[in-house]
């Protein structure tokens, strides 16, 4: 994990939208991250800005008491939406599945590698219309959630976070528009 570098785009730390985690319960086969208040050590909320602090803070964090990352959460009031595609990527090799290359290659903004090494987030600039926000491996977040950010970026792809709003939703719409739309038509 790169927390503290310069690979994590400069515009998310001026934010106060930053907080570290944990790894809590297993849900369907995997450990859940669990948020946590930079200031106390406490479980956040995703809703709750009393919880959050700034980059530094929470880099601060992560590095005196050991956990596992630091994460961002998306607001209303910010302009990102977070796309993460699961089980996308050989933790191993590094090789993308197709489906999730293109949807990368469509995004074209700032992405990198998720913490299990087997993911990949990206995070664009839009909003996302209403409606579904996952499905199989695909989620896509504007607010009233935290992304895990590793710093790990992904090679071939923007350092900056881009404007994707039409991109963003025309792909909600292949993914969430039809019940039984496959990922791997994309």
């Amino acid at each position: 994990m790169n927390v503290g570098n310069n690979d994590i785009p400069g515009e998310l730390s001026e934010h106060d939208q930053w907080l570290i985690w944990r790894w809590g319960t297993t849900r369907d086969g995997k450990p859940t991250k669990q948020p946590v208040n930079p200031h106390t050590g406490e479980l956040a909320s995703s809703t709750n800005p009393a919880t959050w602090g700034s980059y530094e803070v929470a880099v601060a964090a992560y590095d005196m008491f050991g956990y596992p990352g630091v994460g961002f959460v998306f607001t209303s009031g910010d302009p990102y939406v977070g796309v993460d595609l699961d089980g996308c990527r050989d933790p191993g090799t590094g090789e993308i599945e197709e489906w999730a290359r293109r949807i990368i290659g469509a995004l074209d903004s700032y992405s990198e590698v998720s913490p299990s090494g087997s993911g990949v987030h990206i995070i664009g600039k839009g909003t996302l219309p209403p409606g579904g926000r996952k499905r199989g491996s695909f989620e896509c977040y504007d607010s009233g959630r935290f992304f895990t950010v590793t710093g790990e970026h992904l090679d071939g792809t923007p350092h900056e976070i881009k404007e994707r709003g039409e991109v963003l939703r025309r792909l909600h719409r292949r993914v969430f528009g039809k019940p039984s739309r496959n990922l791997t038509n994309i």
